[in-house]
């Protein structure tokens, strides 16, 4: 366990060290239901001291310190993907991360850690925290432990990577066929992120536009942000 005292002096430093670690030593490449994801073995990662203490530097991190932008996007970008893993772990055994949470009251409004002694939800982060920061690459590097979200990083998000990390993030999300683009003729089938999220890239140009920017596509398209979005857990 990690001293708490040791925290700030590593919160300053932005060491992500011990998540770092964690998510090198349990994340690897997999396929399943036709999809290819990263899987996470949420067993190994209970049982790793990395966790508690990955959970421990969120939880206690001085966010009035996270004055440079690059820097509060990293970090709140790695908060969600922990938490995700860490409403996963605590809901044990799983199909889906939304069988954390039920109709009525859905995983994404639980609790699900806290943040500078502040309990926090996975929605708060997302919509009131990183949404507000008109970043679209965010959507492929925050992770919802699905099949058809973007695949975990294998590392943790620095502030000093950030823009070759969202930029290799969305790039790989988009050459996925079976969960981000699909390209048949002139007709473009992308990930239903781009429906739920369309107003976030406005202001880069628009869906269409922010596409281009990463793939090669023909001069006139079809598009359609209809492919089909499998929620089963991104676990072994």
């Amino acid at each position: 366990m990690l001293c708490l005292w040791l925290i700030p002096a590593l919160a300053q430093s932005h060491d992500w060290s011990a998540y770092d670690g964690l998510l090198a030593a349990h994340v690897t490449p997999g396929e399943r239901n036709g999809i290819h994801h990263h899987r996470v073995d949420y067993q190994a990662v209970r049982q790793d001291p990395r966790y508690a203490q990955a959970l421990a530097i969120v939880a206690n991190f001085p966010v009035a310190q996270l004055t440079e932008r690059s820097a509060r996007l990293a970090f709140y970008i790695n908060a969600y993907n922990l938490y995700a893993i860490k409403m996963v772990i605590d809901h044990l055994p799983l199909e889906s991360i939304r069988d954390a949470g039920s109709l009525f009251s859905p995983v994404w409004g639980k609790e699900a850690g806290s943040i500078g002694g502040q309990p926090v939800t996975l929605d708060e982060i997302e919509h009131e925290i990183l949404r507000p920061m008109d970043e679209p690459r965010v959507h492929f590097a925050i992770v919802c432990a699905s099949l058809s979200c973007p695949n975990l990083r294998s590392e943790a998000f620095t502030a000093e990577k950030l823009e070759q990390q969202l930029d290799d993030q969305t790039r790989s999300f988009l050459l996925e066929s079976s969960k981000g683009l699909a390209l048949e003729g002139n007709r473009v089938r992308v990930s239903q992120i781009f429906d739920w999220f369309g107003e976030d890239f406005e202001a880069a140009g628009g869906v269409e536009t922010f596409l281009r920017r990463y793939r090669e596509l023909p001069a006139s398209i079809r598009l359609r942000a209809d492919l089909p979005y499998d929620w089963s857990l991104n676990g072994l």
